[in-house]
């Protein structure tokens, strides 16, 4: 099986350098991918990038290259409802665009691009078999939609404008739509898993430095932990 774990950022993949032993380097596009052999399966990691262009950029230029069987998107969020804190783990079942406003281009809602679904819905056996192993083993995380854009979120301002216009949203961050939107291009399965890092408000950027290692690093365990016992 080929395998991509896609992360934003160098630190949210410093776990997985740690946990994995790196085989060789492969450039796709613009960006390095390390490659892993891991219980008979080729794991490609790689850096995407901050944003959702870098997102969708990298991703695609991977897929393109290799018939990837199922990609692990893992990385840091920020928390939008009350009841969801730091530290907690967040497996998306669907992301939407918080900065696409298209209502008034035709019969399209809020988060929609224009010709793309109005959310991009995570239902795949391969999330359902990674949903019933954090069940198995007593992992709590919450399911639910997650939006995504360009901004990194760090005002009650901003935070309570997002919660209006998406009141089921779980959390907010800069890459999921993305890499979910070119995985329902190349109709491949997405398991995505976000870490609560900050809570999305006035005090977001001194905790996203404090956390986003710890909340990466918890995780990336995970989804190690997991590939490993494929087969």
């Amino acid at each position: 099986m080929k395998i991509a774990i896609i992360v934003p950022m160098a630190e949210e993949a410093e776990f997985y350098r740690n946990h994995f032993h790196s085989e060789n380097k492969e450039m796709f596009g613009s960006t390095e991918f390390e490659h892993f052999s891991v219980n008979g399966n080729d794991v490609y990691l790689g850096l995407s990038g901050i944003g959702k262009v870098q997102a969708a950029m990298n991703l695609s230029s991977l897929l393109t290259s290799v018939d990837i069987d199922v990609i692990f998107m893992t990385g840091s969020a920020g928390a939008l409802k009350e009841d969801v804190h730091q530290e907690d783990l967040v497996l998306p079942n669907a992301f939407a665009y918080y900065d696409a406003h298209n209502t008034a281009a035709g019969d399209y809602v809020e988060g929609q691009i224009p010709q793309q679904p109005a959310q991009f819905v995570l239902d795949s056996p391969k999330r359902a078999a990674f949903v019933n192993y954090l069940k198995k083993q007593n992992v709590a995380f919450r399911e639910g939609l997650v939006v995504t854009g360009d901004s990194f979120i760090a005002s009650s301002k901003q935070k309570e404008e997002l919660k209006k216009n998406f009141p089921d949203a779980l959390c907010v961050e800069m890459e999921g739509a993305a890499f979910a939107q070119v995985a329902h291009a190349f109709n491949k399965p997405l398991v995505a898993m976000r870490a609560i890092s900050d809570n999305g408000d006035g005090s977001a950027n001194e905790d996203f430095d404090t956390f986003v290692k710890k909340v990466g690093a918890k995780a990336a365990k995970l989804i190690s932990d997991y590939v490993e016992k494929m087969n």
